[in-house]
């Protein structure tokens, strides 16, 4: 009984500190100049579609990019001097190493071929 009121307050422990986190980095893009805002809100948008689990891949990604964004403000760049004018492209390379739902449906595709393949092959 005692290791289970632990993983539940082990779990809520992280679930807070997860928002906090979150709120942080939500201020902290709020701050940003209005083209690094729209990016950044656009990007946001556009990256969670294809988060897989409870999206925390993607709060990194976010946590970098925000890294990325103060620091070409501070060095007065433009929002699309940093992403380019294709930012779809931008965040398809973002994305290349988190785990997707697309990832994930390529997976349990090739799973279920495989598996129903096998189970033939036996017959």
């Amino acid at each position: 009984m005692n290791n289970i009121i632990k993983e539940v307050n082990d779990f809520w422990k992280k679930v807070t500190g997860d928002k906090k986190e979150w709120r942080k980095m939500e201020a902290r893009a709020k701050a940003l100049p209005k083209d690094y805002r729209v990016v950044y809100d656009e990007i946001k948008n556009y990256m969670f579609k294809f988060s897989a689990g409870g999206g925390m891949d993607m709060v990194a990604i976010l946590k970098d990019l925000l890294e990325l964004f103060e620091e070409g403000a501070a060095n007065g760049k433009g929002a699309l001097e940093i992403t380019g004018n294709d930012v779809a492209t931008f965040c398809d390379e973002l994305l290349r190493n988190a785990k997707t739902y697309t990832e994930s449906w390529r997976e349990k595709l090739n799973s279920h071929v495989m598996k129903k393949l096998g189970n033939e092959k036996k017959k």
